[in-house]
């Protein structure tokens, strides 16, 4: 005769007398085939209802989980009629983030927005409320779209069980003084209040004057014995065992998904039938890279989801399960790292792929999901009890709420996992993920592989394009200036303005440093910026351009979208770098030798970011690798018509002497910043004087005195934007985002960590430092000796094109190859002109051209190699300079 599996809440009822009581016309055995019990660490409640079929503590099978959720979403709907479609689905954090989700897809088509206990810096919170019984109690409600919660049809809320009723009091509370709406439906799996809370929730329901209803897939209520939380405290001590020593050295697959671009990565912000749409496409082609990255041997997987990630597991995990069971699944691999940032986390040897081809159809393959949790729970090895085992280990994901540093994962150990497949999100992604006692190294201690995939954090996207009209309107009904050149900062500007920072001195932040901010090392670059990462500033480059030359905007009040290189642009910068490594090398030495020869081994390196931040980077490794120096690098914003940051200036007068500051950028132009900085740091009433020279690797412009080469030739770097400038974008100055105690802004674009060549950039020419050593001594004693006074001949050649292509404005000339490349990434541009004859220098000038369709005009009698001219007059589907459709020139 075959045994009866006991129940996983005998071991607790028989110490505690805890028992579950079913109602709604179920049996108990019902209701225990959903729940079972175990202890937390809890001052407010000594048990745990384990959920079976939720996929948080208990290993499931998703198909069941996401079954359980839509059966639910479909009862509401039946409940709701009509109006289900005008219905919002509220999930809470973090534990049913993924059933809510199940529930809005059942539902059909409505929003979903969960609740969450992570801050996202910028995005204001359209409600919070508090979890009473909680370990982490504090809920955040962080919709993208501020109307999300502020329509009036029904609201839809999901918990995995209802106890109590208080944190949906709370929660409703909350939402109904903001907006107030005549439905209100709970849902949840289990529903164990007593009597007098559900009298309570039908008085609270007359109270407000809404309908109230509560769906659930069981009812019943648990009995609890007097004196059962100290009990239960006593009962965790004497159970309770040590977390285990550090693991061992660890390998970890890391998957790249091919997630598609701008597909939130869960409901934190709110997911929309869009979004569910996108995903469904796309989950069969993610499922079978999973799958093809898989050992051979593998039958029983774990996909592990991470706290508030549950959804996008849940159903990779789903898809997967599909993908090894049929036939013909579509190949498909791991392609490359997580993201450069994350691989200086990585223990050595970690490797990036195995390589595996797709093992197609798996007989007996079993798919099994559950996710790690922030709650203590005790583990005891007994068939009668929930938790049988938990794995400890540092929180990854930075948290902000003051909870628990420890996280956990349960039943994981012991479950005869041949793999587990970690999915985070990038913001998951820390030191800590990694770390010899982190979530990854405590895996591989029970299972043979580890498969990683990093799914990009979803920044939320503020409606930029409104803001940027708005701005342009308001500006276009202010009185017109006299003058068209740009305005100096006045006191309306404080953090723009040099001079306006003359009054009392107020407390600056230290320094943002890698990898917190920006991907190069801590001891590499000191950031003297505002980090504004979760901000959306993005743009599309057309309407920046209308904006920018209508007067509707400045060009540092947003920023351009970051241009994704295609795999041909990506291989000719690698050909570049490979070809030009030993050139840029030369050219760095030479201009690092003549600031320590001009101002001396306390040279304080100060770059203009973001261009300079790599050059400056270089530049204190030369001094390094040639004298043995650490020169202090820092880089600080400056902006075209509004000057550099004085907050950053008064931070460096204040730890450094200013007579020590060298400012550093990578080539010049036409000369504009090199006066936009004279002309500032001449206004600076702050401590200390700065020298306002610039050193740059190349000086093809004449415009300053302290340079390696004056030959007008490809530095790779100028090839990208953030990805080969440690991840940071453009600087940006705005008064409602940077106040007068701020440092000019900029954002850390760390989902685009798998694209980063910044490292790559700096090791390849750093390699060819001892090549050119002896080349270098001749170039400075060469350089010394000779007359290198600026010669302003860039600037004339500037104002000669400006008037013979009819622009009129210097501005819209961007001389050079590291000029013109900005234009074809962020600008619109009218045409390139090529100095006749150039070679390779400008094979990525020509693809970036032929991909936006610009005309390439070649020229004789070119100080440059190139100049980009910026699209003047521009109004979208204008093409010459007075707006109108016209020949090329």
């Amino acid at each position: 005769m075959a045994t009866k599996t006991p129940w996983t809440g005998q071991w607790v009822a028989d110490r505690l007398g805890i028992g579950l009581l079913a109602g709604d016309g179920r049996t108990d055995d019902d209701l225990r085939g959903l729940l079972g019990l175990a202890l937390r660490s809890n001052p407010r409640r000594a048990h745990l209802l384990v959920s079976h079929v939720l996929g948080k503590h208990v290993p499931c099978a998703p198909a069941e989980i996401y079954g359980h959720g839509l059966v639910l979403g479909e009862r509401v709907r039946d409940l709701l009629g009509p109006d289900a479609e005008r219905a919002v689905a509220l999930g809470y954090a973090e534990t049913a983030t993924g059933l809510g989700h199940a529930v809005a897809d059942g539902i059909g088509v409505v929003p979903y927005l969960h609740s969450t206990r992570r801050e996202v810096p910028g995005v204001a919170a359209g409600g919070g409320f508090e979890e009473e019984h909680s370990h982490a109690s504090g809920h955040l409600l962080l919709p993208e779209d501020p109307g999300l919660l502020a329509g009036s049809g029904p609201l839809v809320l999901v918990d995995d069980e209802f106890s109590t009723g208080r944190t949906v009091l709370n929660t409703i509370r909350d939402l109904h003084a903001r907006h107030p709406r005549e439905h209100y439906v709970i849902v949840a799996l289990t529903d164990m209040r007593s009597a007098a809370d559900r009298d309570g929730l039908a008085d609270f329901a007359a109270g407000l004057g809404a309908r109230v209803d509560v769906l659930a897939l069981a009812g019943g209520t648990v009995s609890l014995p007097a004196g059962v939380l100290e009990r239960g405290r006593q009962l965790v001590a004497a159970h309770e065992t040590p977390p285990p020593a550090p693991a061992a050295p660890y390998d970890v697959t890391h998957l790249d998904l091919g997630w598609p671009q701008g597909l939130p990565d869960g409901g934190r912000h709110g997911f929309t039938p869009e979004h569910r749409t996108t995903l469904e496409a796309a989950l069969p082609a993610m499922s079978a890279r999973i799958a093809a990255a898989l050992p051979p041997t593998a039958r029983r997987i774990l996909v592990l989801g991470t706290e508030e990630l549950m959804y996008t597991p849940l159903r990779l995990a789903a898809a997967l399960q599909d993908t090894l069971a049929v036939p013909g699944a579509a190949p498909g691999g791991p392609s490359g790292p997580a993201g450069a940032e994350a691989a200086a986390f990585r223990p050595a040897g970690a490797p990036l792929g195995s390589g595996r081809s797709a093992p197609g159809p798996r007989p007996g393959a079993i798919v099994l999901f559950s996710t790690t949790t922030r709650s203590p729970v005790l583990a005891v090895d007994d068939p009668g009890y929930a938790i049988r085992s938990r794995i400890v280990f540092p929180a990854h994901d930075e948290p902000t709420d003051g909870g628990s540093p420890e996280r956990y994962a349960y039943n994981v150990a012991g479950g005869g996992f041949d793999a587990v497949v970690c999915v985070v999100d990038s913001a998951g992604e820390t030191a800590e993920l990694y770390a010899p006692d982190g979530l990854l190294a405590q895996l591989a201690a029970h299972t043979p592989d580890v498969l990683l995939a990093v799914v990009p954090a979803y920044r939320p996207q503020p409606r930029l394009r409104a803001r940027l009209r708005s701005r342009m309107a308001a500006r276009s009904a202010a009185p017109a200036a006299e003058s068209t050149a740009p305005s100096r900062p006045t006191a309306s500007h404080p953090n723009g303005s040099t001079a306006a920072m003359s009054d009392t001195p107020r407390p600056l932040p230290e320094p943002l440093r890698g990898p917190d901010f920006g991907s190069y090392a801590a001891d590499e670059v000191g950031w003297l910026l505002k980090d504004l990462s979760a901000v959306e500033l993005e743009a599309p480059t057309e309407e920046r351009e209308e904006a920018i030359q209508s007067g509707g905007a400045h060009y540092a009040e947003s920023l351009p979208v970051e241009y994704q290189p295609s795999p041909a642009y990506q291989e000719l910068f690698r050909s570049a770098l490979a070809a030009s490594a030993e050139r840029i090398a030369r050219a760095v030495g030479a201009v690092t030798e003549l600031v320590i020869a001009e101002r001396g081994p306390d040279a304080v390196l100060v770059s203009l970011a973001r261009a300079g931040t790599p050059v400056g980077v270089l530049m204190r490794r030369w001094a390094r690798h040639a004298h043995g120096l650490e020169l202090p690098h820092y880089a600080v914003s400056i902006v075209r018509g509004r000057g550099i940051d004085a907050n950053a200036l008064r931070w460096l007068a204040a730890h450094h002497p200013a007579a020590d500051v060298v400012f550093v950028d990578g080539w010049t132009g036409k000369g504009a910043i090199t006066r936009e900085l004279a002309d500032a740091v001449a206004q600076f009433e702050g401590p200390g004087v700065f020298d306002p020279r610039i050193a740059v690797l190349a000086d093809p412009g004449g415009c300053v005195s302290t340079y390696g080469t004056r030959d007008d030739f490809l530095i790779p770097s100028a090839c990208l934007n953030s990805t080969v400038s440690g991840l940071v974008s453009r600087t940006v100055l705005r008064a409602d985002l940077t106040g007068p105690a701020d440092f000019h802004g900029a954002k850390f674009y760390r989902d685009l960590a798998g694209s980063d060549v910044s490292g790559l950039f700096l090791d390849t020419v750093t390699r060819a430092f001892g090549t050119v050593a002896d080349v270098v001594a001749g170039d400075v004693k060469s350089l010394l000796a000779e007359d290198r006074s600026p010669t302003w001949a860039g600037w004339a050649a500037v104002e000669r094109i400006s008037e013979e292509y009819g622009i009129n404005d210097v501005n819209l000339v961007k001389p050079g190859v590291g000029e013109t490349t900005r234009v074809l990434l962020r600008r619109v541009p009218w045409k390139i002109l090529a100095g006749r004859g150039a070679g390779a220098d400008l094979d990525h000038v020509r693809l970036l051209a032929e991909q936006r369709g610009v005309p390439v005009e070649e020229v004789d009698g070119l100080p440059y190699s190139c100049v980009g001219l910026i699209h003047p007059r521009y109004t979208r589907g204008a093409t010459g300079t007075d707006g109108l459709a016209v020949d090329a020139k």
